[in-house]
């Protein structure tokens, strides 16, 4: 994500969700192992994470469930996983 599209999803996220509070993350990943594991490394041991095939098992989407201080950890989240090859944030 460029700068202008992260300070508006920041603003968007102060605007409509409280913090500290639970956040959803959903991402979609090539089905392999190393980077479903990389993925999770971000997350602590206390976040809910469901994993989901996709029906020919090439894709793995993931959904997590994570408490947030703020905005700027759930930006800080987006941008360190977005170094992983083939991932897609929704």
């Amino acid at each position: 994500m460029n700068q202008e599209a992260l300070n508006g999803l920041k603003t968007k996220l102060e605007n409509n969700h409280q913090f500290p509070g639970t956040y959803t993350f959903k991402f979609i990943l090539p089905s392999d192992n190393k980077r479903i594991a990389k993925l999770s490394s971000h997350f602590s041991a206390e976040a809910d994470i469901r994993f989901r095939d996709s029906s020919k098992g090439n894709y793995t989407s993931l959904t997590i469930k994570e408490k947030m201080q703020s905005a700027q950890a759930v930006i800080d989240v987006y941008q360190e996983v977005s170094q992983i090859e083939g991932i897609i944030s929704l």
